[in-house]
């Protein structure tokens, strides 16, 4: 294979293409790679935050974005052709928002509701920092 590239080389050939990167943190970019590094550190440029609730989805723009290489989980390149054809539905940023702190707080609920129920049972658990999840 002559036109291999090991480690961060290979992003190479990614630079100027339109990629979506899921960070270690959740959040989802998509932006077009402008630069990279031997640490896989990136440069997106005309970046968005991509936030999915159910079907739906909001775009919030956030302009030029760099992001260090250990917190990138997953790194593709978008297909721009097929792009539009997603089965979601996109709606404003105050909405979509609105949806993820609903969709928040209800998930917390569900995680007391087992402690308590855990707790009833005589199970006791100490907290642990988010880290440790």
């Amino acid at each position: 294979m002559s036109g291999y590239l090991p480690g961060t080389a290979s992003l190479v050939e990614e630079i100027d293409k339109k990629l979506l990167v899921v960070l270690r943190d959740g959040r989802t970019l998509i932006g077009y790679l402008r630069s990279i590094d031997q640490f896989a550190n990136l440069v997106l440029h005309r970046t968005i935050e991509r936030i999915h609730v159910g079907k739906k989805y909001g775009d919030i723009p956030r302009g030029i974005f760099i992001v260090r290489g250990e917190n990138v989980v997953l790194l593709g390149e978008v297909d721009t052709e097929n792009e539009k054809n997603l089965p979601l539905e996109e709606v404003s940023i105050d909405v979509i928002l609105d949806m993820q702190r609903e969709m928040q707080i209800a998930k917390e609920q569900e995680e007391e509701r087992k402690r308590k129920a855990l707790q009833e049972r005589g199970m006791h658990f100490t907290e642990q920092p988010e880290d440790f999840m």
